[in-house]
């Protein structure tokens, strides 16, 4: 089941078909750090590429490899297992010199980088990821896609949780109810925060495609909270403001949701009037979140993928290329473009 199916589009149901990940090459994602090592440092840094693995278990055989513990390990996000990833790690090496880096590879996995740096690489610490993603099995000529490209990186699309947010079998909302439900349940605390997270994320993209049926996704209205792309930060101000209408029309900021936890909205007027009138339908995943005392955050509704450009290739593929900020899903992109099988969805 997937989450995400009934969430309304921008440019248009896709009426293309295809698959988006038939060998790892078709799906390379690099990431981009918030931040340049210094060089020097107890925290060694390794920059790796996997394929068929996830991230945590690279950080495991860097543990196993450095005879370390896990909490010695870093690392900024996680990466899909099905594709080709290049991501950093960091593991604390007090006083010690490197390993032999190039003693370091698998059936999987191989070293393109190290260097060093004066603190541990924390969860987050990501700018953007970078994205080449090819479309195979097209069921219409991949030229004709071309024009709905274009549309995607002129206005961007909707910046929808992507269906991996909502787990494999996309149980994971009502996993997050049956422990609201149930406040005694015993349970790791990892997956807690897991289905916690899934909850807050479907009421998100549910006041989200709210707004794109109402065609205000991409507009302020009276009572907005708005966003820069790159920062967690907000801020309010005058809807009507013709400062606020230009920078959205640049897209330098964007209109933003909530993400509910403790603290009630910030937004006001229309917009609050939107985010309540989702909020009523999910009053009993809302009052369990702010009963979980979760930081309210908030997060754009748009995004705009950068350098977007695409390719055709003699084989009737399509060859995309862009960059998205950390924390929003190539997939997103990707529906507003073809349609794909859930199976085929990042298992981050």
């Amino acid at each position: 089941m997937d989450p995400t199916a009934d969430l309304r589009y921008v440019h248009g149901k896709p009426t293309v078909r295809g698959t988006i990940k038939t060998t790892p090459e078709d799906f390379i994602v690099e990431e981009i750090l918030s931040f340049e090592p210094s060089g020097s440092g107890e925290h060694a840094f390794v920059q790796v590429e996997k394929w068929g693995e996830n991230t945590d278990f690279i950080a495991r055989q860097l543990a196993r490899f450095t005879g370390t513990k896990s909490r010695d390990i870093g690392f900024a996000g996680l990466k899909d297992r099905h594709g080709r990833t290049r991501q950093w790690f960091s593991v604390q090496l007090p006083g010690q010199e490197d390993p032999d880096w190039s003693q370091w590879q698998g059936e999987n996995f191989r070293v393109l980088s190290h260097t060093r740096n004066d603190r541990k690489l924390r969860r987050g610490a990501i700018k953007e990821n970078r994205f080449t993603l090819t479309l195979r099995d097209l069921d219409q000529p991949a030229e004709s896609l071309m024009e709905r490209v274009e549309a995607i990186a002129a206005a961007g699309v909707p910046n929808y949780f992507g269906p991996q947010r909502f787990g494999r079998d996309g149980d994971n909302v009502e996993r997050a109810l049956d422990l609201i439900r149930n406040p005694s349940t015993r349970i790791n605390p990892n997956l807690r925060g897991i289905f916690l997270s899934a909850a807050r994320s479907e009421i998100f993209n549910q006041i989200l495609s709210e707004r794109v049926l109402e065609g205000i996704w991409n507009q302020s209205v009276a009572g907005d909270v708005y966003m820069f792309p790159d920062s967690k930060s907000h801020f309010e101000a005058d809807a009507e403001d013709p400062d606020i209408k230009e920078r959205i029309q640049r897209k330098t900021i964007h209109p933003s949701g909530p993400l509910v936890g403790e603290k009630p909205s910030v937004a006001t007027e229309k917009a609050a009037e939107i985010e309540h009138r989702v909020l009523c339908r999910y009053s009993e995943l809302h009052e369990g979140l702010k009963a979980e005392r979760l930081e309210s955050l908030r997060r754009p509704f748009r995004l705009v993928p950068d350098q977007l450009s695409a390719e055709t290739w003699e084989d009737g593929a399509l060859r995309l290329y862009f960059n998205l900020p950390a924390g929003t899903y190539a997939t997103t992109v990707l529906r507003e473009l073809i349609t794909f099988e859930a199976s085929q969805q990042p298992e981050v």
